[in-house]
């Protein structure tokens, strides 16, 4: 009984570290981040006089910062 448990264990553990590269880097993730992270910038540095759609574009950008984020914390 105390081997089949050992067993079973150990095919847990191998399981669980063969799924580990998938949830190890997130390059395009971290890319988007960068990218969004950009374009705030720049749209923070753009003249405000665009009717209002400057200030929409960065609620926009801010809320696709916070999804990208997200989505890396819940693929580790």
């Amino acid at each position: 009984m105390k081997t089949i448990k050992t067993v079973s264990v150990a095919l847990v553990v191998l399981t669980a570290m063969s799924f580990a590269p998938a949830f190890a880097g997130q390059p395009h993730m971290e890319a988007a981040l960068r990218h969004l992270r950009d374009a705030r910038a720049s749209l923070e540095r753009a003249v405000p006089n665009k009717a209002g759609h400057r200030e929409r574009a960065i609620e926009l950008v801010n809320r696709a910062i916070a999804e990208v984020e997200a989505g890396e914390r819940a693929a580790r």
